[in-house]
């Protein structure tokens, strides 16, 4: 394999996305430590499938992007893989299959680890919900029927990143449940929505033109801003509720801090009229997603 495809695979990888997808790990791991369940194997295997399903999820979204051409001269943003030329539609196709077998062996590794004192239940019940992940991962764009082309896609980045990542992440460690989880999973999972929506607001033009009917196509550029203003602010709000309705300390509003470029940001967006400006905001928001989960598990288990 020459310097060029080796980059180029690279590249494909989109490694810049796993802070994003750390993000839920991380932020499910810190309330299970602030309880005292957390555990470092449980922690590293999630983070490691984590990293698997989301390179997965980057190669299908190449793939299925190039094959239904949407991949073109007019699309904003980084050159794709299979758009380049220099790894073929079939390559890729065998470097998710890799990907694939990579997150399974991964995944049962960290189910049945974290689950080896119950029934067989919890374990399948796990098993269950990680295929879904992997054939969530692969088709928000590839193959008949992508529901990332249906609109989807901010659906199913929602519960994936938020309610599955954050809560099935903290379940693992504790073996129960709180309804207060839902706070600071609505907080990872809008966010990430949000750069989601992002990326198809720097796209819209393109995706239009190519038949991706993204949320953003179907309800137009402005509602989308003020979508994203939405999503993002009831973002910060689960934050805060969830710290608020426990035990308080000063310390405990140490992740605020990650608000600041955030609302910074939105401040740029409402402002924004040409989709290409969006571009640069998206590793704003996942930076600072990633910040957030961070000063997250600091400040609460103080």
């Amino acid at each position: 394999m020459g310097y060029s495809k080796t980059k180029a695979w690279i590249s494909a990888f989109r490694l810049r996305t796993l802070p994003l997808a750390f993000s839920c790990i991380i932020t499910g791991s810190a309330i299970a430590h602030s309880k005292g369940t957390f555990d470092l194997l449980t922690f590293s295997l999630a983070l490691l499938t984590t990293l698997f399903l989301q390179v997965l999820s980057n190669l299908a979204n190449d793939y299925g992007d190039a094959e239904k051409g949407t991949d073109n001269e007019n699309r904003i943003g980084p050159e794709r893989a299979i758009q380049s030329g220099v790894i073929s539609p079939k390559s890729m196709k065998k470097g998710m299959a890799v990907f694939v077998v990579l997150s399974l062996l991964s995944g049962l590794s960290l189910v049945f680890y974290a689950t080896r004192n119950y029934n067989f239940l919890m374990p399948l019940f796990f098993v269950l919900l990680g295929v879904g992940s992997i054939v969530a991962a692969i088709k928000y764009t590839a193959g008949k029927g992508a529901y990332g082309y249906k609109g989807l896609g901010d659906l199913f980045v929602f519960l994936f990143f938020g309610i599955v990542g954050v809560g099935g992440t903290y379940f693992l460690f504790s073996k129960s449940w709180d309804i207060r989880l839902l706070m600071p999973s609505l907080t990872i999972g809008l966010f990430s929505s949000a750069v989601l929506n992002l990326n198809n607001m720097r796209d819209v033009e393109n995706d239009e033109a190519s038949g991706k009917r993204t949320l953003v196509v179907k309800i137009g550029l402005e509602n989308a801003i003020r979508y994203h203003v939405f999503i993002v602010a009831i973002g910060i709000l689960s934050a805060l509720t969830f710290v608020l309705s426990e035990p308080f300390k000063i310390i405990n509003l140490l992740f605020v801090i990650s608000f600041i470029p955030i609302v910074l940001h939105l401040k740029k967006v409402v402002k924004t009229k040409s989709p290409a400006d969006f571009d640069p905001e998206l590793k704003k928001v996942a930076l600072s997603t990633f910040l957030f989960s961070l000063l997250f598990w600091i400040s609460i288990i103080q």
